[in-house]
């Protein structure tokens, strides 16, 4: 069978499919079965330098096309997270500690104070007012955030980005400048659902962010232009629910992927995907590496 072990963005995977951020990383029992399903590493939960309550419900809502929610970055923050990750490193592959900031002081902050395998910088969340895409929208910021948490830290980090940008590739380099080691593509699209019979916006937050099937195109496009021009790993993140969406996603030119509300389905997804790709390699007698960036070199 096709070797699916990868190196990305500075870690060691058995397998290029990953947990990802916000979805079952709040505690590390949960972390360690996603490891356990066969997750090739996992992404934990966004987490802050100080408890955040979140947004009030409803937080999330299924629409026609995928999954709106609004969670508002809840959180216990990092002193009281730790304990979480050291349980969910014995599910035997690497823990992203997924972290947050108003400031590259504040994620810097984090970043020395938390011990982690990797970083993940949530420069990218749509709906928590002086965070994510707040500053992950402007180049500038996101260079000096990534740069900071570099200063910081002694593991990897990675960036990422907001589809919520007139421009997400000016972002990546942005993360590339800053000393990334990789930037993952995409975060939640920026969306709201209303009650047509009160009228009312659905979500207690009014808005929130997009995840699921629907958003899948967007995330190969942008993953597309990443790859074509940074020096850097990208991760592809968003509708991926299938082996056939994680060969399209790599194709684009993505060398590692995350799912996300996909896990609706239940744990089984991991295992799905990994055989279902590894199945693909044989029959089709190529590699992960020659699977990579294979429409970029085909266009």
């Amino acid at each position: 069978m096709p070797s699916l072990s990868v190196h990305v963005g500075g870690l060691d995977l058995k397998n290029p499919v990953l947990l990802a951020a916000g979805i079952l990383g709040t505690t590390g029992a949960s972390l360690c079965r996603a490891s356990r399903a066969g997750a090739g590493g996992v992404v934990t939960k966004s987490i802050g330098s100080v408890p955040r309550e979140g947004h009030p419900g409803p937080c999330i809502v299924h629409v026609d096309c995928g999954l709106l929610n609004a969670m508002g970055l809840p959180n216990p923050s990092y002193r009281d997270f730790q304990a979480e990750i050291d349980i969910a490193r014995s599910g035997g592959v690497p823990v992203i500690a997924s972290i947050f900031g108003s400031s590259a002081e504040e994620f810097a902050q984090i970043s020395r104070n938390l011990d982690a395998d990797a970083f993940e910088l949530n420069l990218s969340c749509p709906h928590a007012e002086k965070y994510g895409s707040e500053l992950g929208r402007y180049p500038d910021l996101v260079e000096s955030v990534t740069g900071a948490v570099k200063a910081a830290s002694r593991v990897p980090v990675w960036v990422k980005l907001t589809p919520n940008t007139a421009d997400i590739l000016d972002l990546g380099l942005a993360a590339q400048r800053g000393g990334a080691d990789a930037v993952v593509a995409i975060n939640t699209l920026k969306a709201m659902a209303i009650d047509i019979e009160t009228g009312y916006p659905i979500l207690g937050n009014r808005f929130g962010g997009l995840s699921g099937r629907a958003i899948k195109p967007v995330a190969v496009r942008a993953v597309y232009d990443l790859a074509s021009r940074l020096e850097i790993p990208v991760i592809g993140v968003g509708g991926i629910s299938s082996w056939e969406d994680a060969v399209e996603m790599i194709m684009a030119g993505a060398s590692s992927i995350q799912v996300g509300t996909a896990l609706l389905q239940g744990y089984g997804v991991f295992e799905e995907i990994v055989s279902g790709l590894s199945a693909y390699l044989e029959r089709k007698s190529l590699t992960l590496a020659e699977l990579c960036g294979m429409a970029g070199r085909r266009s």
